[in-house]
């Protein structure tokens, strides 16, 4: 059995994508924590629903000069190094997806609205416990009134937000479909997913045998990894969620730690899938 550091607060789960396949490991994965810009996986979603209801398009323009003050954002992402004043729905969606991006992140929620992200969590999606809590702010999230990260949840719902998605049922087949698409372009492979030696900038739509979608979260005291993953050589498929906070006051910074630990997981998920039948087994993780 895999045996994950104890200093760090753990939420995982690890499990086949079928709607009722079996959980390969799995380690306090209905606690809460704090999951950074995983939770920009229900914008994406939220964007979706509104374009199969017809209330905005993919195609709809978004203009920089007409944005709030505080939606820029010069970190994460391409966007604020870009000269370019408009941009279509999807191409911000790429830009979430493949690098996190956000200034596009926050356009996107100015643009659909985040209570309308946050109900598209609870209600479309049945999740109880994983959402989006904010945009993105240059504030401290120690101010009064803002949440402690800009997204929480849990390995069992993000795990099954993933099963969903490849099973095209997230929204519905076409959004699964697109949503996919933007998260195979995820270029920080530096985690759970860095297990399968994938070109970071090109995996799509597979690479040294793997086909990869997944989204990542990064803070200071939060590393997590959400995807899934197809072997093309046994066609197993496996989903994860790998959620790890800790006290970096007591601690200090356990990111080396955390992310060896990571890529443990992601070895066995390897392992896993590209052994025929893996993901049927029982407890492969024994």
């Amino acid at each position: 059995m895999i045996e994950l550091d104890s200093r760090v607060h753990w939420s995982v789960m690890v499990r086949g994508v079928g709607a009722q396949a079996p959980v390969l490991f799995s380690l306090h994965p209905d606690d809460v924590l704090k999951t950074a810009s995983v939770g920009k996986l229900f914008l994406l979603a939220e964007v979706m629903r509104q374009d199969a209801a017809g209330l905005i398009g993919l195609d709809d323009v978004v203009d920089r000069d007409r944005e709030r003050d505080d939606d820029y954002m010069e970190d994460s992402g391409l966007l604020y190094l870009l000269r370019q004043r408009t941009l279509r729905v999807a191409d911000l969606c790429v830009l979430v997806g493949a690098f996190s991006d956000n200034y596009a992140t926050n356009l996107l929620v100015e643009h659909v609205g985040l209570a309308n992200v946050q109900r598209c969590a609870r209600q479309t999606l049945g999740y109880t416990r994983s959402n989006l809590l904010d945009k993105v702010r240059w504030e401290s999230r120690t101010a009064p009134g803002l949440p402690d990260d800009m997204s929480c949840g849990t390995a069992r719902e993000l795990a099954d937000y993933m099963a969903r998605l490849e099973r095209g049922t997230l929204v519905g087949e076409d959004a699964s479909r697109r949503i996919g698409r933007w998260l195979a372009a995820d270029a920080d492979t530096s985690m759970t997913s860095g297990a399968f030696n994938v070109d970071p900038l090109a995996h799509w739509p597979d690479d040294a045998g793997f086909a990869l979608i997944h989204k990542t979260g990064t803070e200071s005291d939060v590393r997590c990894d959400v995807g899934a993953v197809t072997s093309r050589a046994t066609g197993a498929s496996v989903c994860w969620a790998v959620l790890a906070n800790w006290d970096k006051h007591r601690y200090g910074d356990l990111r080396d730690t955390v992310l060896c630990d990571m890529r443990a997981v992601g070895e066995r998920i390897r392992a896993a899938v590209t052994e025929p039948d893996a993901s049927r087994r029982e407890r492969p993780w024994d």
